[in-house]
């Protein structure tokens, strides 16, 4: 099974507010997911992030793959030490 750490969409039109989850990659976007691990607010100036480090440190040594949004998330918020 595929791991894919990424983005679900949560908010009203126009103001988006995004889950930061751990879900199978074939599961549609805003579908089923495996945990919650944080959330970003990109509406706040600078965008808001809060992950969860220690969950997120345990999906990565596991193998999940976060996508490239999620992983410049995680840069920004010290989660990925690479």
């Amino acid at each position: 099974m595929a791991v894919k750490i990424r983005l679900r969409r949560m908010g009203a039109k126009k103001a988006p507010f995004y889950r930061v989850v751990v879900a199978d990659a074939r599961s549609p976007r805003d579908g089923r997911f495996i945990e919650e691990i944080g959330t970003y607010n990109p509406l706040k100036d600078p965008g808001e992030i809060k992950i969860d480090a220690e969950k997120a440190q345990k999906w990565l040594s596991n193998g999940a793959q976060p996508t490239d949004t999620v992983r410049a998330l995680l840069k920004k918020s010290g989660c990925l030490d690479k």
